[in-house]
């Protein structure tokens, strides 16, 4: 039975190996227990379950703690930064003519009105997202 597990192990090993996320190591782990608890004689009913409870206990507690090892928070950059906010309007903005300009940052953005109303030129107004090349926004409550 060890070279059972043992092929078994391997062949999660492979199938991680040709994977780009973390997916299958946990078997691995699972099938090293096994493994181990076979060379000790362990019976066959004990292995497969020490597999099935070292994979799952595996996936349930390191996963979510490697994922944030791996990726542990996303820096907002360029258009992430944008919504939130406050611009200047500097051409009115009407949705129904598909015209409106704010200022942001120093630059100048197409703008839309979030709820469909006309915004005034001047209005000082907070981008509520972006949608392409448009900020689509709201007056402030400034």
């Amino acid at each position: 039975m060890p070279l059972v597990w043992l092929i078994i192990g391997i062949l999660f090993l492979i199938g991680e190996s040709l994977t780009v996320a973390v997916v299958s190591l946990w078997f691995v782990i699972g099938a090293l227990a096994a493994l181990i608890a076979s060379l000790l004689g362990a019976a066959i009913w004990l292995q497969v379950l020490l597999f099935a409870l070292v994979s799952a206990l595996m996936l349930l507690l390191v996963r979510p703690f490697l994922r944030r090892c791996v990726d542990p928070f996303k820096v907002r950059t360029n258009v992430d930064g944008l919504p939130g906010k406050q611009a200047i309007v500097t051409e009115p903005i009407d949705n129904l003519q598909g015209i409106g300009t704010i200022k942001l940052d120093g630059l100048t953005w197409s703008a839309r009105s979030a709820d469909g109303a006309s915004i005034p030129e001047g209005t000082v107004v907070t981008v509520q997202a972006v949608e392409g090349v448009k900020a689509i926004v709201s007056p402030s409550s400034r």
